[in-house]
């Protein structure tokens, strides 16, 4: 008894001591320059809210598009499926977290073999009955060289990797359904105008007519006007089948049919985003989720590269029982019935290629990741800076825009002026009638971009997510137990 206890703290002794043979993980440096990019097409860095420190229910201030929004997160499937894989990996997690300590099992056993009597101790054909009931650990690893804790980092690692993506997977619901709202307000402003061009097309068409009918208009105008009317009735019915699509797109990213009172119908009666600051350092792109999630996956391949440098080294493992056995059922619990056994157990790999195929493997597998994490920056500085550069610009364009439908419009009712007074052709009112009616329809998709670019950087620079990123570290800090 004095020698397994020996050995059973000898055995704990160096579990507790135990080592981990996986290289020290230090961050890369992010391939991409420290501040963004500068020039005439670039938004000034203006001070202001930065996005990752703004809630998405201060930045986004419509509230029927924060009710949706609300709606999405508590019923999309796909981030249903996100959350459910992050449960899913936080339970691999516990049980490879579990290996590192033994399992207690209780046994029962009985056995009942008929001898012969040339194999008989009494040379007499005999009957051996064989009864047993042991407590004891089978085949515990000692981790003496961190095969199992490695392994445990890595499934801690992809675990805290699944979180980031459900964590993206928020931020990119979150900017879909602000989009998806705003192109429904502004296909339904369009669908207004068409419908508005109609009504005037149709007076226009009637006044022709009548000019026609007593010879003050010619046929090639009527013809011309009625090309107008039939326009302008396309349109009608074209961004009537986008508005209906629009509002499908909303339901699916919903999960649920939105009422009808929450839906938008002009781009005037949506409240706009905030406008945030993007900063003067493009280091805020490493608390993307994303990139927090490329980033963990490396350092579970990192983590994975100590457990194949273990498999180089000797596996000991540990098998104990205590219990009772008797070679009669009504003897196990009798005085002297008691017995133990303890088998520890040593394997030594002497030459086996495969270990070393697997140490290669896995080290060709962290240039990979290391590689995906330095292009997920490098898209991510791309978004960022293609955010910039659409902000620095709109708001030029939409003055511009403005100017032309503010003279396309004095310009059509001049022509029109002209025309019914005879001193123009109906070609100018047409012309003019055409110019107008694109500007105008450009203007409205001006307007969505503007409020669209806000959408987009704020989502590019992981917005709202800051307190969540500091709730996890702070777990971390607790141990890198995800159930603390």
């Amino acid at each position: 008894m004095t020698d397994r206890k020996t050995w059973l703290g000898l055995a704990i002794s160096l579990f507790l001591c135990g080592c981990t043979l996986a290289p020290k993980y230090t961050k890369p440096e992010a391939p991409v320059p420290a501040s963004w990019p500068t020039g005439p097409a670039y938004q000034e860095v203006k001070p202001g809210p930065r996005a990752d420190e703004l809630h998405w229910e201060t930045f986004f201030t419509d509230e029927r598009m924060k009710k949706i929004i609300a709606m999405a997160l508590s019923q999309n499937r796909d981030l249903r499926l996100a959350s459910l894989r992050v449960e899913e990996a936080r339970a691999l997690y516990g049980i490879q977290r579990a290996e590192l300590w033994p399992t207690v099992d209780a046994i029962g056993r009985g056995s009942r073999e008929g001898v012969p009597a040339d194999l008989s101790e009494t040379r007499k054909r005999m009957i051996r009955e064989r009864y047993s009931v042991d407590l004891g650990l089978l085949a515990w690893e000692i981790d003496f060289f961190g095969r199992i804790r490695s392994l445990k980092d890595r499934a801690l690692e992809e675990y805290l990797a699944t979180e980031e993506a459900r964590r993206s997977a928020e931020l990119s619901l979150r900017g879909a359904v602000a989009n998806t709202y705003l192109a429904l307000a502004a296909d339904g402003e369009i669908l207004k105008l068409a419908q508005s061009t109609l009504q005037i097309q149709e007076a226009m068409y009637k006044l022709i007519e009548r000019r026609f009918q007593v010879g003050l208009a010619s046929e090639l105008d009527l013809h011309r006007a009625q090309t107008q009317v039939d326009t302008a009735k396309r349109d009608v019915a074209r961004y009537t089948e986008q508005v209906a699509q629009d509002q499908n797109a909303l339901h699916l990213l919903v999960g649920s049919p939105v009422p009808n009172e929450l839906l938008p119908t002009r781009l005037d009666d949506v409240g706009p985003p905030m406008e945030v600051s993007a900063g003067l350092s493009s280091e805020i792109l490493l608390s993307r989720p994303d990139i927090l999630a490329a980033e963990h996956q490396l350092k579970a391949v990192n983590a994975h590269i100590g457990a194949a440098r273990a498999a180089f080294f000797p596996s000991i493992s540990l098998t104990t029982t205590l219990g009772t056995a008797s070679k009669e059922l009504s003897g196990l619990f009798k005085g002297g019935s008691r017995a133990w056994s303890f088998v520890p157990q040593i394997v030594m790999p002497i030459f086996d290629t495969r270990t070393w195929l697997a140490l290669k493997a896995i080290k060709v597998e962290r240039e990979i990741a290391l590689a995906q994490y330095e292009k997920a920056i490098q898209s991510a500085f791309r978004e960022v800076a293609d955010a910039l550069a659409e902000r620095g610009t709109i708001k030029d364009q939409i003055a511009a825009q403005e100017s032309l439908v503010h003279s396309l419009e004095e310009a059509h009712r001049l022509s029109t002026l002209r025309y019914t007074k005879g001193i123009d052709s109906y070609l100018g009112v047409l012309d003019a009638q055409r110019s107008l009616y694109g500007a105008q329809q450009g203007l409205i998709a001006l307007r969505l971009a503007d409020l669209s670019s806000r959408v987009t950087l704020y989502k590019v620079l992981g917005g709202g997510d800051r307190v969540a990123g500091e709730e996890k570290k702070e777990a971390q800090r607790d141990g890198g137990d995800p159930s603390r």
